[in-house]
């Protein structure tokens, strides 16, 4: 059965469901109308970390809102069974010590089905009713931009694993992440495009309305322009729609040796099967949006030999990706994708500032969290700066036989 409102609680391994607490509005109106009394039970970062309920109970409570169904669901899902894997990891060692306090963690992982809209109530609910002490999430820059606006005013830590577009951080101080940003991103691909394809003209189709899509769209232009490249055609779209053939054969009119697509792997699958029916040959290029099984399942051979950027390769050599990739195929049965690898790392960067927090307080927490420093991860060593962004290296990884195939490491 396909739940499209759903919430995971892991406990001992056992997984139960319950309902969404309320339709996305309910976030304004808890905002503005909350109670004393609720103040009580979600503290801000002054406050006890997890209110008077957890406070007494006997598991340390961590939320994660992702788009668990909807257009993005494969990467909500790669990201929950991250997370899950590095909590199962945690309470198999006997919990984390948090502040002094050794308590085995519980996950609550609640369903934004893809949906910006979604995030203010999902986020709220977890923080008031469920009294969580950390928040991780969102994937898409746009559903974390809305998620964030919840989490900084009641001063609950968030850590986004994948939102690359610079504003999810400049939210506030509560609001960090461990995956590189789109100006580094963009900067990545356009040094491939030039440097190592040897491209001169390019053209760009990007989703208009997407926070990410636009973000990265800006940043590659911008750079590719500056290493002596010429972007000869830019087109635009919404995600979802189905047919892309006028812009495509304006794009192929301008005769681009590249066409670089910032979007999503469900609209991107669409792009390269309709663009190599309209007998464009150019290399394809991308960002980690692409990444998901669904890009070859869909794309099939429109997207072989394409590129984009990633967070890691499951054939990069480094013993912490083999590890990984053999305790997640041993869990889940499959090779985890960029989005798994970087769920599990937030959670690891969230066990490691609980381990060094002096108190068990959101605002010690964050405060913990800023100060990560060289953390060696799945996705690289990180470190936060200033801005609270991960300073990291990138991968260009290249779809042969249906799967990303590591081509390069580009370190900021």
């Amino acid at each position: 059965m396909r739940h499209t409102q759903n919430e995971l609680v892991i406990k001992s391994g056992i997984l139960t469901r319950r309902g969404l607490l309320s339709a996305a509005a309910l976030a304004c109106s808890m905002l503005v109308g909350l109670s004393a009394c609720e103040r009580k039970e979600a503290p801000g970062a002054s406050g006890n970390a997890a209110g008077s309920a957890q406070a007494a109970g006997d598991e340390w409570v961590i939320g994660h809102y992702g788009s668990l169904t909807g257009a993005q669901a494969t990467f909500g899902r790669s990201t929950d069974n991250g997370i899950k894997l590095a909590v199962e990891e945690a309470n198999k060692a006997g919990g984390v010590t948090f502040g002094g306090v050794k308590k085995k963690i519980r996950l609550v992982s609640d369903d934004t089905e893809s949906k910006a809209e979604k995030a203010g109530a999902v986020v709220t609910k977890l923080i008031t009713k469920d009294k969580v002490i950390c928040l991780l999430g969102e994937v898409a820059s746009k559903v974390s931009l809305a998620g964030a606006d919840v989490a900084q005013p009641m001063g609950v830590p968030m850590i986004t694993p994948s939102s690359t577009n610079p504003d999810v951080t400049k939210k506030g101080d509560m609001i960090f992440r461990v995956c590189f940003i789109d100006p580094f991103q963009g900067q990545v691909c356009a040094k491939f495009a030039r440097e190592e394809l040897k491209v001169t003209n390019a053209a760009v189709l990007f989703d208009q309305a997407g926070a990410y899509s636009v973000g990265l769209k800006d940043e590659f232009v911008a750079n590719f322009k500056k290493m002596g490249g010429k972007i000869v055609s830019e087109q635009a779209y919404n995600e979802g729609d189905s047919d892309f053939n006028a812009q495509l054969t304006r794009i192929r009119e301008a005769k681009p040796e590249l066409l670089f697509i910032p979007g999503y792997y469900t609209d991107v699958a669409n792009i390269a099967r309709q663009a190599r029916k309209l007998g464009m040959t150019m290399p394809l290029l991308g960002g980690d949006g692409w990444d998901s099984e669904d890009l070859a399942k869909n794309g099939g051979d429109a997207v072989e030999g394409a590129y984009y950027s990633n967070h890691y390769a499951p054939d990069q050599p480094s013993p912490e990706i083999e590890e990984f990739v053999t305790k997640y195929k041993s869990a889940f049965g499959s090779v985890p994708d960029g989005l798994a690898a970087l769920g599990y790392d937030a959670a690891k960067i969230l066990f490691d500032a609980m381990e060094r927090s002096p108190n068990p307080t959101r605002k010690d927490l964050r405060d913990a969290i800023a100060a990560t420093k060289n953390q060696k991860c799945v996705t690289g060593t990180i470190s936060l700066n200033d801005d609270r962004d991960a300073v990291k290296s990138a991968v260009i990884v290249q779809m042969k036989g249906g799967k990303p195939v590591f081509r390069a490491s580009i370190a900021p």
